[in-house]
């Protein structure tokens, strides 16, 4: 963080979301930023960090979705990239990145399979993943908490639930880890982009193979209630539409999840009065999702593209310029939550803005809560003791906030 004390009235603070600093420890920048700069404009977009502004946008549909699409057509251009065409559509009819009156139908129809019911089925699946992971950290006597639990436990629980084959399961974290840079187009160089499109079109026929014999003998799965999803127009997802879901759930929902369990594992760990009281209080576990959802966002930022002159806070933000909002910012805004920087599960958080708002809220924010909760309760069931004092934070994300790796010890169990 950059602060210049030519006027003391008003800092200048630089914000500079590449700096080793900001990737350890965002939340001084942004405090600073809330305070001093809420609404400016640096490195070609505009930054809005207070919890107010972020949700006006979020809740404005004039502000579209569909920047990273056109960031990957552009940056396909500059690097001179060819046959990219699937990975032009996976953005271009991908939920997260459509605005209505795509984004609405495809939602129509989505929805009609991502109920709360059917979250809720996949409880006993993600207990026995999260049980079977635990076990073998106490025979080890501990565990890297990423690697070995918070990183498997969501990705397992997807391809349970869409019956995936074994064979394809073995390949689906590291296709994942790989299609992760469409989000962030901008660090994406020519292998990078050569990697992408040979994954994408690797993941979306292997899907097709399933979607064939799931029309042929359907179940129970997602991707068997995906293509019975209808509305009473008579519309359904065409078999593109449906692999892009598929493909979008595990590129969007899993980094995320894991980091949501990463994050809140930590904060548990700094903040031992806490953790003893999800240990002898285990029905608090829903509050340990939903602070550590608000205290260490895994979502920190994302982007939006004004189509309308919109005036917030002393900015006017014109049709066509960028707009990065700072989710990570705003759930520590002092105007909505007391004590922000405080990991306190007696807070009511839900005020949050880790899942996004509005129109764009996350689809899979259900689920992730569910896998999260799972994690808590056992993470919250061991005492563990770290086993460094300070902890590597990814690199290959700006938008993505989570843990390299946590080692812990088991202590006990309760």
């Amino acid at each position: 963080m950059t602060v210049a004390a030519s006027d003391p009235a008003r800092p200048r603070v630089r914000f500079n979301p590449f700096s080793a600093e900001f990737r350890r420890d965002p939340y001084p920048m942004y405090r600073e930023l809330r305070a001093h700069k809420p609404v400016h404009k640096t490195l070609g977009m505009w930054v809005l960090t207070r919890h107010a502004d972020v949700k006006t946008v979020l809740l404005d549909r004039s502000f579209s979705a569909g920047l990273i699409p056109q960031l990957v057509s552009t940056q396909a251009e500059r690097l001179g990239q060819g046959e990219v065409d699937r990975i032009e559509r996976l953005g271009r009819k991908s939920l997260v990145f459509t605005d209505n009156p795509d984004h609405a139908r495809l939602r129509g129809l989505v929805n009609r399979v991502f109920t709360a019911a059917a979250v809720a089925e996949l409880r006993p699946v993600a207990t026995d993943i999260a049980a079977r992971l635990m076990t073998s950290a106490r025979a080890a006597g501990g565990m890297d908490v990423i690697a070995d639990f918070a990183a498997p436990l969501p990705i397992s629980v997807l391809c349970e639930w869409m019956a995936l084959p074994e064979d394809l399961r073995a390949h689906v974290g590291s296709w994942t880890h790989d299609i992760r840079f469409l989000l962030e187009p901008g660090l994406m160089k020519a292998a990078d982009f050569a990697r992408v499109r040979e994954v994408v079109e690797e993941f979306a026929a292997a899907l097709d193979e399933v979607l064939v014999q799931r029309r042929r003998q359907p179940g129970t799965d997602l991707i068997s209630r995906l293509l019975a999803a209808r509305t009473t127009g008579g519309d359904v997802l065409s078999d593109e539409e449906l692999v892009f879901v598929c493909l979008m759930c595990f590129v969007a929902g899993n980094e995320t999840t894991k980091s949501l369990i990463g994050n809140g594992a930590l904060a548990l760990l700094r903040h031992p009065e806490q953790a003893a009281m999800l240990r002898s209080t285990p029905e608090v576990v829903k509050s340990v999702v939903v602070e550590a959802l608000r205290y260490d966002s895994p979502l920190q930022l994302t982007k939006r593209l004004a189509t309308r002159d919109v005036e917030i806070g002393d900015g006017i933000i014109r049709t066509g310029d960028q707009v990065l909002v700072c989710l990570g910012a705003a759930n520590r805004d002092p105007e909505i939550f007391e004590r922000p920087d405080e990991f306190d599960l007696t807070r009511d958080a839900s005020g949050h803005l880790a899942f996004g708002h509005g129109m764009h809220g996350c689809l899979g924010g259900q689920l992730a809560e569910l896998v999260a909760e799972v994690a808590f309760a056992h993470l919250g069931a061991v005492e563990f003791a770290p086993l460094a004092e300070e902890f590597d934070w990814q690199e290959h994300s700006f938008i993505v906030r989570g843990l390299r790796n946590l080692p812990v010890a088991i202590r006990s169990a309760v």
